[in-house]
């Protein structure tokens, strides 16, 4: 019986990215079907600034605090997340498996003058081609992929000793059946329906497990709530719904 090697595995769920790719035209639209991607990202950038800022010595209120730190975004999409990234001075790659998201994200860059390495490529193949990062994302993807440890593998190679790894998804409760799919996709329709299936979410001891057995050390989990009065999104220790991770690879 042939045995596949974890070089050779893919953790690309193709079904997935066809959805994704779907929405190519919508992902710089404020209004359109990722109205709550944009709300939920600037707590995201926050929150990696922060992280990022701290662990390298960073001021994070400087406009430039991420200047010259290499940051991988997996599972970009139209590069929401990319571009502020690139204005606070991290030179970033963005990479997603669907050509059409990058197709978009070039395009949206090029309009900002912003010099973003976008390519339409995985992590398998990235980490395959030896390319490293100060830091690497994962941000609302985890929950897409076939396989998630071994996805963690791929991406935890591409972490330089030192860096860190910074993680968003959605947990796998009762809570997050109730508020990520039946309120968001059904009742406020913020995302399309089948947007995320409940079986796919990932809890924190899983997610955190992998990254530690992949060589990781956790640092921070902190969840993230939608605060109806004032109308956003905010870090809180409630991590029964969405909720981020951050871990660092030991230095030698």
């Amino acid at each position: 019986m042939a045995v596949t090697s974890q070089r050779e595995a893919s953790t690309v769920d193709a079904a997935e990215v066809e959805r994704f790719a779907a929405l190519a035209d919508e992902w710089w639209d404020p209004r359109g079907k990722m109205a709550v991607l944009h709300r939920f990202n600037p707590v995201r950038l926050a929150f990696i600034r922060d992280a990022a800022c701290a662990r390298f010595g960073r001021d994070p209120k400087r406009l430039d605090g991420l200047a010259g730190l290499r940051i991988l975004d997996i599972g970009c999409g139209g590069g929401i997340l990319c571009e502020p990234l690139a204005r606070l001075g991290a030179r970033v790659v963005g990479a997603d498996p669907a050509s059409a998201n990058i197709a978009a994200a070039r395009l949206h860059a090029q309009a900002g003058g912003l010099a973003i390495d976008y390519r339409a490529t995985t992590a398998e193949a990235l980490a395959d081609a030896g390319e490293r990062f100060d830091v690497v994302l994962a941000m609302e993807v985890v929950e897409h992929v076939s396989d998630v440890p071994l996805f963690v593998a791929r991406c935890v190679e591409m972490v330089n000793p030192g860096g860190l790894m910074v993680a968003a998804t959605i947990n796998r409760t009762l809570k997050s059946f109730a508020l990520a799919i039946v309120g968001a996709e059904y009742v406020l329709r913020w995302l399309p329906r089948g947007t995320h299936q409940w079986d796919r979410f990932v809890t924190p001891d899983e997610l955190e497990g992998a990254m530690e057995r992949a060589g990781l050390r956790v640092t921070d989990e902190r969840g993230v709530i939608y605060n109806i009065l004032a109308d956003r999104w905010q870090l809180a220790n409630d991590p029964d719904v969405n909720y981020m991770v951050v871990a660092e690879k030991p230095a030698p």
